[in-house]
């Protein structure tokens, strides 16, 4: 039907835009619809192209086909490491010539700076050279810093030890496989196992509600989930020395329905139901940040920046004392308490999983089940009540110190680290502030160092490589100095609209389909003519 301006008027608004459908249609082939249009110059020919390259979103509300692809990626990853039967072998690449001119370059303009600190000469120049010179240093592929730790640990009284619990240790071995187990028949079984862990209870709850928002602690409930990851991390330290090998993980953190995290975790390799029982009830994560109880500074009354000092009291002019000096005294004070202490719910679940069955794809298919969601999102927005325990956990995270650098630090009469003008307390700009993240700031998806013995973007190039080998054409590695890629300005008029840009996408993702239809069904030995129709 053509569009007809003598149509009546209400039958013309229920028809959809062009521009709407050419959405749904980009989202049905897998097309990303916030692509960003980059130029790309052949540096030999010198011949331009516009090339549109995913956005890469992970959050279904941004982008649906990116972040499907993205959990579909993460279903690969974990299903690829589970139940791995060999040891990963990971061994660092050989440094390249720029690696090792950079490192040269490096040690050039250290001594260049010693000399210069050595006759009382000005470094800050050269400082920012080294600076740079760091930063280009990992942007080349090494990790960590050149000149290794640059400032002293911190050291605390041994009475302050954090997570020493009384478990059982084992001798470590060096593995990251679990125990096997054969059978009288002589079948070898790899099992691994599927964990969840909750935090504890802040009061009664009734269809994720709380019975009583009055009784409910929501001061203890924000702070759960400002440092849920840290206890993560404890948990899997503990974890290890229980087991005796360098155990590996793949985990998801997800929203509870009373909105507190918890977590999922694939675990490669087994251990007894009740050892994972009393490490998680053992389990514990102390943290050792200066007191946030008593309120120094509200309303009107708020610190004043001096771009010489930093923040000041504008009553006293006294200059408040930074984050170091804080944690100082906080370390000199044998009787102070720390400010929270986190510790895993009594609910801990624990599964085994054989690898190939059922039970495992079902595990996976929940590990990743909200990726494409963010914390927030599922918050039922129909259900009053719950909206408002939403609005009373974000209203009891408003004011709470999330990090060392959170502006809310002056409230309590400290200058936050790297403290800079223009904080407010109560307009923390961090990700655990926003209403989407309920609290809790760390990432969504864990997974150790050893898990598949490849990087995300290896997986990556796996997929792309078995797409491109069933379409018949050979994926050479592209030469990185041939091309130069170039962002056009926004609203350059030599980019063509979204729709157009689309809609050549889908043209390609349609003959892409055409050929893996003629490839599955030669291979199924079905007649080519009926698929060729079906395809066209």
């Amino acid at each position: 039907m053509t569009y007809d301006r003598a149509l009546p008027r209400a039958e013309r608004l229920r028809m959809p835009w062009a521009r709407d459908v050419a959405l749904e249609v980009a989202k049905q082939y897998g097309v990303c619809i916030r692509p960003v249009a980059l130029k790309r110059i052949d540096l030999q020919t010198g011949q331009s192209e516009i090339i549109d390259v995913p956005c890469g979103a992970t959050r279904e509300a941004v982008c649906p086909p990116c972040a499907k692809r993205n959990r579909q990626l993460r279903m690969a990853q974990c299903r690829e490491g589970w139940h791995l039967d060999h040891e990963p072998a990971i061994t660092p690449d050989e440094p390249n010539d720029e690696q090792r001119w950079l490192i040269e370059f490096r040690a050039d303009m250290q001594a260049r700076r010693d000399a210069a600190e050595q006759a009382g000469e000005d470094t800050t120049d050269l400082d920012a050279v080294l600076s740079g010179l760091d930063d280009e240093i990992n942007a080349a592929g090494m990790r960590g810093n050149v000149l290794g730790r640059t400032t002293p640990k911190r050291t605390r009284s041994t009475r302050r030890r954090q997570d020493a619990p009384d478990l059982p240790r084992r001798k470590m071995a060096s593995t990251t496989l679990g125990r096997t187990f054969t059978s009288s028949d002589g079948k070898v079984y790899r099992p691994s196992l599927f964990v969840t862990l909750t935090l504890p209870s802040y009061g009664k709850i009734r269809d994720g509600v709380p019975i009583d928002p009055d009784t409910y602690d929501y001061a203890r409930a924000v702070r759960d989930a400002l440092h849920f990851s840290k206890l993560v991390d404890r948990f899997v330290q503990n974890l290890r020395r229980v087991a005796g090998y360098d155990v590996q993980y793949f985990a998801s953190v997800e929203p509870q329905k009373r909105l507190a995290p918890h977590l999922h975790m694939a675990i490669r390799g087994t251990l007894p139901r009740a050892e994972i029982k009393q490490i998680a009830a053992a389990t514990y994560h102390q943290v050792w940040w200066p007191p946030a109880e008593r309120v120094v500074f509200d309303g009107e009354h708020l610190p004043v920046w001096d771009d010489q000092t930093g923040y000041i009291d504008p009553a006293t002019g006294e200059v408040l004392p930074t984050w170091d000096e804080a944690l100082d005294q906080l370390d000199t004070d044998e009787t102070t308490e720390p400010l929270h202490v986190i510790r895993f719910g009594t609910q801990v679940d624990v599964q085994g999983v054989l690898a190939g069955t059922p039970d495992a794809d079902q595990c996976i298919r929940y590990l990743s089940k909200y990726l494409t969601k963010s914390l927030g999102e599922s918050l039922d927005t129909d259900h009053q009540a719950r909206r408002d325990h939403a609005a009373r956990l974000a209203e009891a995270l408003r004011f709470e110190p999330c990090s060392p650098t959170c502006a809310n630090w002056l409230r309590y009469g400290i200058q936050p680290k790297d403290a800079k003008a223009g904080m407010t307390p109560g307009r923390c700009r961090g990700k655990a502030h926003k209403p989407e993240h309920l609290g809790y700031a760390g990432r969504r998806v864990l997974v150790s160092r050893k898990w598949s013995n490849k990087t995300l973007a290896e997986h990556k190039q796996d997929r792309r490589t078995w797409v491109l080998e069933a379409l018949g054409q050979a994926d050479q590695p592209p030469d990185p100095h041939r091309y130069a890629w170039k962002p056009f300005p926004a609203g350059d008029a030599n980019v063509p609209p979204l729709a157009v840009r689309l809609l050549r996408t889908v043209a390609e993702r349609q003959r892409w389909r055409a050929h893996m239809a003629q490839l599955e069904a030669r291979a199924a030995g079905q007649d080519l003519s009926a698929v060729r129709e079906e395809a066209a």
